[in-house]
């Protein structure tokens, strides 16, 4: 029988000690396949974005076990996290954290450099439909266009699992919708396996695999057997 691409066993996070512990998670347990897009559902405080961390090597758990391709990632040494965050993941955040004197390509070519087998920043620019808007810096674009620069710079490393926290939520609706359309088609032309956290319970139609956390508890992992197109959706 085939492992999941990704699985979490029983994984709990706690912060602090003794009156002041916050458990961030309890007893998390799902899995993810290869090339899915999913989106995980919660408020904020549910524990989506620790999940997310601990998924992508940023941090650890307190007990359980992580495993992403049959690999246990919650096992790994610094030296090797360093490596699987370099090498196997990418990221895109709610702000798009680039760097203010390079310009869009210059950014994207920055996350290029680090890796084996990168996607060449001119073409992962490309891919994002910033091809004309390559050499303006990050104060001559719109928060849209920066967005795209950020999910570019993903791209170009060439990750077998892009990691979307709250991707959408600096952008307005219509830049919003078209982001999360340019991830959706992403992860079909290259197979990559997306999951995006959010707390917009309206995205969740789009997605093959939906999970909804509570309280740092996982409350539901579904496939999603009637997907919606986002251009249909509306919130």
């Amino acid at each position: 029988m085939k492992e999941p691409y990704i699985s979490f066993r029983h994984v709990y996070k706690t912060y602090g000690s003794g009156d002041a512990k916050v458990h961030a998670l309890q007893d998390a347990d799902f899995e993810v396949e290869e090339g899915e897009f999913c989106v995980l559902l919660g408020s904020s405080g549910a524990g989506k974005t620790t999940l997310l961390n601990m998924l992508g090597g940023m941090d650890t758990i307190t007990s359980g076990h992580i495993y992403f391709d049959g690999r246990e990632i919650s096992a790994l040494t610094k030296r090797e996290l360093i490596k699987y965050r370099r090498y196997d993941v990418g990221f895109v955040f709610q702000f798009y954290n680039l760097i203010p004197n390079l310009t869009a390509l210059e950014n994207v070519e920055i996350a290029a450099q680090l890796c084996k087998n990168p996607i060449p920043a001119d073409e992962a620019i490309d891919m994002v439909g910033l091809t004309k808007r390559k050499n303006n810096f990050p104060a001559q674009l719109s928060g849209g266009e920066q967005q795209r620069v950020a999910i570019a710079r993903a791209l170009a490393k060439n990750p077998r699992l892009l990691l979307c926290d709250e991707p959408t939520g600096a952008l307005d609706y219509e830049t919003g919708k078209a982001v999360l359309k340019m991830l959706y088609d992403l992860s079909r032309e290259r197979k990559t396996t997306v999951i995006i956290i959010t707390h917009n319970q309206a995205i969740a139609p789009m997605a093959d695999r939906i999970i909804r956390i509570k309280n740092g508890r996982i409350q539901s992992n579904e496939l999603n057997d009637h997907i919606i197109p986002i251009e249909e959706i509306e919130w």
